[in-house]
């Protein structure tokens, strides 16, 4: 054999052991990154679900409004009812519906007020007689 064949077999084969030197390094580095993915964190334990979890949200909607609306009519209580305009209307509820509440005031008019426009409603001190 030439000894310039000879040569380029060993480089050859040097060249084919780094590549798999560098395949198994990959593959390792791989490995440990997957593995690390799986492992749990904050001390929690797989298939161990009884672990308080964060709290949820509130919900949006408590479903208490018509109930509510219904109290302060039927007790006739005096209420202040904030508008998103900044004014300030009391009187107490007569009349509610999905989309309006009926105010009555005493030496005033009565007042149909759509929902949408109401930014609160709070009971005043006392009870209308």
């Amino acid at each position: 054999m030439d000894p310039f064949e000879r040569s380029s077999c060993t480089f050859e084969a040097s060249s084919r052991d780094n590549r798999q030197r560098s395949r198994l390094r990959t593959r390792r580095l791989l490995l440990h990154i997957v593995y690390n993915a799986c492992m749990p964190f904050r001390g929690q334990q797989p298939g161990n679900n009884h672990q308080k979890r964060g709290r949820t949200p509130p919900p949006e909607d408590t479903f208490e409004e018509a109930a509510f609306l219904k109290l302060l009519g039927e007790k006739q209580k005096l209420v202040s009812v904030k508008l998103m305009d900044g004014q300030t209307v009391r009187g107490w509820i007569e009349y509610y519906d999905k989309n309006m509440v009926r105010l009555t005031r005493e030496g005033e008019p009565n007042l149909f007020i759509f929902k949408h426009e109401i930014m609160y409603i709070a009971e005043d001190a006392g009870k209308k007689k």
